[in-house]
């Protein structure tokens, strides 16, 4: 695993912790050549392990990422990698909260302001609530007004739109389907065309 682009491109990310599965070099590749630029965005990387996600968005000039893990261990891991990597939390503007993805949900919307602008979901395969996370996310005061949310999982799974968010694009990888929502607070769930 490396960070494919920007300041730290080409940097290797080390080794997997035991339990994660991340996502591959080829389909990151792909996810952050349809969202274009993450320059000066505000970054939520839910179900974080390895910190990819959102170390390949500080790479590319991400102003300010946060990362959610329930594991103790991925995050010691992580804070290890990120050390690694010359990057400092208070000057990269890195947060790093040891919590589930509810919990984590919830807690940061007690700051009752809109916060992020692009928010990564990447719960295991087999046993995440995707739908769950997605009624809290966009139930929440976290996401500003047209954020998205780009979310992982098994393509034989599907995810449609709900109330508060816009389907924008979903692309296949193998078994592995990534899904774009924007946003759209006009709260009927919305299909792009």
């Amino acid at each position: 695993m490396r960070i494919i682009a920007g300041r730290l491109g080409g940097r290797d990310l080390g080794s997997v912790p035991k339990g994660v599965r991340p996502t591959s070099d080829r389909v990151r590749e792909s996810l952050f050549s349809v969202l274009g630029s993450t320059d000066g965005l505000a970054i939520l990387d839910l179900y974080a392990g390895t910190g990819a996600f959102g170390l390949e968005a500080i790479s590319r000039g991400a102003q300010e990422v946060t990362f959610v893990d329930q594991s103790r261990h991925v995050v010691r891991e992580l804070e290890k990698r990120i050390l690694s990597l010359g990057l400092d939390r208070k000057s990269d503007s890195i947060q790093i909260l040891t919590s589930d993805a509810q919990k984590a949900i919830r807690r940061l919307s007690n700051e009752r302001r809109p916060r992020f602008d692009l928010v990564f979901v990447d719960p295991p395969y087999e046993a995440g609530d995707r739908a769950g996370i997605l009624d809290a996310l966009f139930g929440s005061t976290l996401l500003k007004d047209g954020a998205r949310v780009v979310v992982e999982g098994p393509k034989r799974h599907p995810l449609s739109p709900r109330p508060g968010m816009t389907l924008l694009d979903a692309r296949d990888y193998g078994d592995t389907r990534l899904t774009w929502f924007e946003s759209s607070r006009r709260g009927e769930p919305v299909e792009s065309s």
